[in-house]
């Protein structure tokens, strides 16, 4: 089991490395617009977490560790949601397209970058989250009055791929 995430992540850092135009990672309905590229990928690990409202669990923010290909950190993963890198530059991304995980796991994302900070994340238009485990909501019978106010951490892992536009600045 802990191969395939490291498996999975080598084969997005080949395309990132290759840095194909033409790059299609995942569904359409989570590719980035025509003239963006891929340029990193990471490995997350970490929680989603989640607050019962007396009747059903709502999601409240991701916690996960960034890692790069060889299993080194490199960043973080929380609220916003946001993707801090250890430059210290940071990304918060906005929703834009999903599609779901084929095994059942939190959906797979497309997001629309912001940056926050300068530095290697400061290039980012796009960000996906691709190849996820684990992450779901807990049930929704475990969530009763008697819960209000608790919280649940699901575990989940996920490659998150990072995008950036090809058109130069004029």
């Amino acid at each position: 089991m802990r191969f395939l995430p490291t498996s999975i992540l080598a084969g997005l850092a080949c395309l990132v490395l290759a840095g194909s135009a033409q790059a299609q990672l995942g569904p359409t309905t989570i590719q980035p617009p025509a003239g963006n590229v891929p340029y990193d990928a990471t490995f997350a690990v970490g929680v989603q977490i989640y607050k019962c409202d007396g009747a059903a669990w709502t999601f409240v923010a991701p916690r996960a560790t960034l890692h790069n290909i060889v299993g080194k950190k490199v960043g973080d993963h929380f609220a916003g949601p946001t993707w801090r890198w250890r430059d210290g530059s940071s990304v918060v991304g906005a929703k834009v397209g999903e599609a779901p995980s084929p095994i059942g796991a939190i959906p797979h994302l497309l997001l629309k970058a912001k940056p926050t900070a300068q530095g290697h994340l400061f290039k980012t238009t796009y960000i996906q989250r691709l190849a996820t485990t684990g992450g779901v909501a807990p049930a929704s019978g475990t969530c009763t009055p008697a819960k209000t106010g608790e919280l649940s951490e699901v575990r989940y892992t996920a490659a998150y791929v990072f995008w950036r536009s090809v058109r130069k600045e004029r």
